[in-house]
C-alpha cells in the first residue's frame, strides 16, 4: 500500500516518522538512520556523476536535430527564460527570505551538523569521476554527437540514460523517504528541527507565488510580442497547468499541452516543435524552486553567498537539469552535482533541498510547461515573419493557421 502512494505523501509520512523517531525513541534507533543515511549518502555521491553523464549528454545531443534557426532561437529563448527565473528567483528570496530566516541570531557559532549523531559505520563509495569531469565529458560528448550525426554512440548514451532512469526510478527514489526519516530524526534530536521546519511553509509559499508571477509576466509579454489576448491565452492554459500538476511530468503533460498551443493559435508546425523540445530544455519553474531552496537552506546553516557567487550556480542550473528524467523530482536529482560542487551543500543538506523541491514538484512542472506556451507564442510570431520574408522574396503568397483556433 505504501509503495501505490505518491513521492508527496510519502516524503511527509517520512517527515512525520522522523521527527518523532527523533523526540520519543531511544538514541541508538536515531543511530541507525543515520547508519543508513551515511551508506545512502555515499550511494549518492557515486550515483551524481552517472546521473550528470546520463541525462546531459544525450540531451545536448538531440538539440542538434530540428529546424535549423527556429531550433537556435527556441533554445535562446528556453534558456534565457531559465536564466531570467533564476535570477528573479535570487533577487525576490534575498530581499523576502530575511525576514523570516534570521540566519544570524539563530545558527550559532559551531555548526549545527556538529550536534548530528554520526553514523555507526559508514562504507566508501568513491564515484568513477568528479562532478565537473561527468559535466565536461557530457558536454563534449553531447555536442560531438550532435555534430558528427552518427547513430552508435548516440543509441549507447541513450541506453545508458534508460539504465541511469531505471537507477533513479527503482532505488533511489523509493530509498529517498528512508533517507528523508533519518535526516528528520537527527534534527529533531539536536534540536534542530523546529527552526526549520518552520521556515518550511513560508518558503512553499513564496514559490509558488514566485511561479505564478513570473507566468503572468511571461504571457504579458508573449501576449503582447505575438498581438494575442492575454486573458483568453491564460484561459486556454489551465488544462495543461491543471494536467501538470497530477502528473508532476512535463513529457506526461505534452499532448494537452499541445491542445493548449492549439487554442492559442499556434500553428501545426511550431506547436509540434516547440512543445515537445521545450518539455526537456524550459525548467523555468524548476529554476525558482531550486534557487530558493538553496538560498533558504544556506540562510539556516548560516553559509555566506552573493550575487557573484550565484550566477554561475544558475547558469549551470539550465543546462545540468536538459533532459530530465521523466520521473517525480527529476530536476532536483540532476542538480545534487551542482549543489554539491558550487555551494558546497553536505549530505545533510541535498536531503533538505530534495524534501524541500519534492514538496512543490507539481506546481514548478505546471510552471514549467505553462511557460513553454509562452514561448511558442513568440516563436511562433517569428516564425510568421520569417515565412512573410521568404514569401515576398519568392513573390510567393503564405498559408498559415488562423491566430485562434479556438476557445
Amino acid at each position: 500500500m505504501f509503495k501505490k502512494l505518491g513521492l508527496l505523501p510519502r516524503l511527509i509520512i517520512a517527515i512525520i516518522c522522523g521527527i518523532l523517531i527523533g523526540k520519543f525513541l531511544p538514541q541508538w534507533c536515531v543511530g541507525l538512520l543515520a547508519t543508513f543515511n551515511g551508506i545512502f549518502g555515499n550511494f549518492l555521491g557515486f550515483a551524481i556523476p552517472l546521473i550528470i553523464l546520463g541525462f546531459v549528454a544525450p540531451g545536448i545531443a538531440d538539440l542538434g536535430k530540428g529546424a535549423g534557426k527556429l531550433l537556435g532561437i527556441t533554445v535562446a529563448l528556453a534558456y534565457g527564460s531559465t536564466l531570467l527565473a533564476g535570477f528573479f528567483a535570487y533577487f525576490v528570496g534575498t530581499n523576502i527570505m530575511p525576514k523570516f530566516i534570521n540566519f544570524v541570531a539563530n545558527v550559532a557559532a559551531s555548526n549545527p551538523e556538529e550536534h548530528l549523531l554520526p553514523p555507526y559505520f559508514t562504507i566508501e563509495m568513491p564515484p568513477i569521476m568528479g562532478v565537473m569531469t561527468a559535466i565536461l565529458l557530457a558536454f563534449i560528448l553531447g555536442i560531438g554527437m550532435s555534430a558528427i550525426e552518427e547513430k552508435t554512440l548516440h543509441n549507447a548514451t541513450v541506453e545508458f540514460q534508460k539504465i541511469v532512469t531505471m537507477l533513479v526510478s527503482y532505488v533511489i527514489i523509493p530509498l529517498l523517504p528512508i533517507h528523508v526519516a533519518g535526516i528528520f530524526a537527527n534534527m529533531t534530536f539536536a534540536g534542530e528541527v523546529g527552526r526549520i521546519m518552520s521556515v518550511f511553509g513560508k518558503v512553499f509559499l513564496l514559490v509558488i507565488a514566485s511561479h505564478i508571477t513570473l507566468l503572468l509576466v511571461y504571457f504579458a509579454v508573449a501576449c503582447a510580442y505575438g498581438k494575442k489576448n492575454f486573458f483568453q491565452c491564460l484561459k486556454n492554459q489551465i488544462p495543461g497547468y491543471v494536467t501538470a500538476l497530477g502528473t508532476q511530468s512535463s513529457a506526461a503533460t505534452i499532448p494537452v499541452n499541445v491542445q493548449c498551443a492549439e487554442r492559442n493559435g499556434i500553428s501545426k508546425a511550431v506547436r509540434d516543435f516547440v512543445i515537445p523540445l521545450c518539455a526537456t530544455i524550459h525548467l523555468a519553474g524548476s529554476t525558482i524552486t531550486i534557487t530558493m531552496c538553496s538560498i533558504a537552506v544556506m540562510m539556516l546553516h548560516g553559509m555566506q553567498f552573493n550575487f557573484a557567487s550565484m550566477v554561475g550556480f544558475i547558469a549551470m542550473l539550465g543546462i545540468t537539469m536538459v533532459a530530465a528524467p521523466g520521473v517525480p523530482g527529476g530536476a532536483i536529482m540532476s542538480a545534487l552535482g551542482v549543489l554539491q560542487t558550487m555551494l558546497g551543500f553536505s549530505e545533510a543538506q541535498l536531503g533538505l533541498m530534495i524534501a524541500l523541491y519534492i514538496a512543490q514538484d507539481s506546481f514548478g512542472t505546471a510552471c514549467n510547461v505553462s511557460g513553454d506556451n509562452a514561448i511558442a507564442i513568440v516563436v511562433d510570431k517569428i516564425a510568421a515573419r520569417m515565412e512573410r520574408e521568404t514569401a515576398t522574396q519568392k513573390g510567393k503568397r503564405t498559408s498559415r493557421e488562423p491566430q485562434f483556433a479556438g476557445k
